[in-house]
């Protein structure tokens, strides 16, 4: 199941989250916990990045389903391993533009 808002914190602003570089250019946007410092942040990954289909569909997506994938966490300085913890459909389909019609 994918969800619309990040998992825990919930005065982030994710949409901000997924516009920053620190989220990443292209990918499905997932909330992910960095296995360094344990911060949650939106960050961007590739379906076969997280072990998946490279075709398929991410609002159909589980995060439970996907593999740890390697991100930068800025607060760590230095790439870490970065666990789903739910893919923000949501912030899919504002990304493609869906919904402000």
């Amino acid at each position: 199941m994918s969800v619309d808002r990040g998992a825990g914190d919930d005065d982030r602003d994710l949409e901000a989250e997924l516009a920053s570089a620190a989220a990443g250019n292209s990918g499905i946007p997932f909330d992910a916990i960095c296995t360094g410092c344990r911060r949650v942040r939106v960050k961007r990954a590739k379906p076969e990045e997280v072990g998946q289909h490279p075709q398929i569909d991410p609002a159909q997506l589980e995060a439970s389903d996907c593999s740890s994938f390697k991100h930068v966490c800025h607060h760590c300085q230095k790439a870490t391993f970065w666990n789903p913890l739910a893919v923000l459909s949501g912030l899919l389909e504002s990304d493609r533009g869906d919904g402000d019609e």
